[in-house]
């Protein structure tokens, strides 16, 4: 079929097929290391990375669900049993009554800087060595402009 007809056509089928065969793959290969390797799951490790980024290790809670793109009760869920083991903890916001940080705890820190290498390595392995150096630049150049295209409509 074509565009006008409001199905996709053989080839953006293709592409999106492939591109969703891939991301499908890799992300669970990669959690599958990751919980194999640390103990953590994927999203454990997740929301640690996002957490150390940001140098303090602490953001608001409504900030990292839209960070991760994820619904707040599963933010919620998920920092309540990282809470259990120690992970992260939750913070009041002092200038917001409802509010709350989410800061990675010491235990958290040592968490993800013990994963982080080895994930790494798997993201080397399975990923990075797999194409060339002006793949790579087009494929990030491609990612962002998906992502800015995406930024424009609404949700």
């Amino acid at each position: 079929m074509d565009a006008s007809s409001g199905w996709l056509t053989s080839e953006q089928t293709a592409a999106w097929d492939s591109f969703i065969r891939m991301q499908e793959k890799l992300i669970g290969r990669l959690s599958r290391r990751v919980q194999a390797d640390s103990g953590m799951s994927a999203s454990d490790y997740l929301v640690l990375v996002k957490l150390t980024e940001t140098g303090e290790g602490r953001m608001r809670f409504m900030d990292l669900v839209k960070l991760v793109e994820w619904e707040k009760s599963r933010m919620s869920h998920q920092v309540g049993r990282m809470a259990k083991r120690g992970l992260v903890a939750k913070e009041d916001c002092p200038d917001d009554g409802r509010g709350a940080f989410i800061v990675a705890t010491p235990a958290g820190y040592a968490a993800i800087e013990d994963a982080a290498p080895m994930h790494v390595e798997h993201v080397r392995r399975l990923f990075i060595d797999a194409l060339t150096r002006e793949e790579l630049a087009t494929l990030a150049h491609i990612s962002n402009r998906v992502l800015a295209h995406m930024e424009k409509q609404p949700d």
